[in-house]
């Protein structure tokens, strides 16, 4: 399969894993569903692992825990978000990270006063901004602007994790590995959290759930792995928004989501400029390892 299709069947599975969160939130808490859903991975990824002879032995623990910390953050506040908020906006929310991901690059390059910088990159940010703003305000009207809130947040934690994905990268770290020690904190984290609010008893259909949401979060991940080791970069950035697209068919068609012209303006804009500041990121590094992002 070409990596063009990789990618799409990937977005595709993602946004039927946030199909699943959003049913499953109906009986089970974020922390629950983050522990379910890291479990499921952890197994999948450890027994792949097995059968391909890759160890999961590292020499980096203390960037693992960090980078663990924050995409398990940025896990909960975005099973949150669809749990409360249209499919399409809180997926939408979480892919500003690659919004985020410029700014950060953009204060650390003022900060340092190590390199100019691009005033494309900064209207791409501004852009990003303004669509989030458009997507926040009907959320507003709606009296859900909390939820909007820990939506965007989640979009933020998530560009600090992929950073630190792409510092584990550059230290060796197999994708395999990344991902195996970052459900091992999902697991950690997921278990003190929904033990402190209380776990929820279980049906077959609540099981079914969760563990569909591990599974098509895993598997989506290693078609996205393998898209981004044979495709180009920045295609493959691009074909990722359609996961919101499919999160918008899916909202409107499972749970009567209603999104209004301004959201949809935003949606466009955050993609927009998600793409442009990926591109202005590829030309301004062509050296440097593409990783994907992980899902957070």
């Amino acid at each position: 399969m070409s990596a063009t299709w990789l990618m799409v069947l990937a977005s595709l599975l993602f946004s039927t894993m946030g199909v699943c969160v959003k049913l499953a939130s109906v009986t089970y808490s974020a922390p629950e569903i983050v522990f379910y859903r890291s479990l499921t991975g952890a197994l999948m990824i450890g027994l792949l692992s097995r059968w391909q002879g890759t160890s999961l032995k590292t020499t980096v623990p203390a960037m693992h825990f960090w980078r663990s910390a924050t995409g398990v953050t940025a896990l909960c506040l975005w099973f949150y978000a669809m749990a409360h908020l249209p499919l399409a906006t809180a997926m939408t929310l979480n892919y500003s990270s690659s919004v985020w991901m410029a700014l950060y690059l953009i204060g650390g390059a003022v900060v340092m006063g190590t390199a100019r910088v691009d005033g494309r990159l900064v209207l791409a940010v501004l852009t990003g901004f303004a669509g989030v703003a458009l997507i926040l305000r009907p959320t507003i009207d709606q009296q859900q602007l909390w939820h909007g809130l820990i939506g965007m947040m989640s979009g933020m934690v998530s560009a600090t994790a992929y950073l630190q994905v792409s510092a584990l990268a550059r230290a060796g770290e197999p994708e395999s590995r990344i991902v195996f020690y970052f459900s091992v904190g999902g697991i950690v984290a997921g278990a003190l959290l929904a033990s402190a609010t209380g776990w929820h008893a279980h049906h077959w259909r609540g099981v079914a759930l969760l563990v569909a949401v591990g599974a098509l979060a895993t598997v989506a991940q290693l078609l996205m792995t393998r898209a981004y080791a044979t495709g180009r970069p920045l295609v493959n950035a691009s074909l990722q928004y359609l996961g919101i697209a499919f999160s918008f068919l899916y909202g409107v068609w499972l749970f009567d989501d209603r999104i209004t012209a301004m959201a949809i303006v935003g949606m466009l804009m955050i993609v927009a400029a998600g793409v442009r500041a990926t591109m202005l990121r590829t030309r301004a590094a062509p050296a440097t390892r593409t990783v994907p992002p992980i899902e957070d």
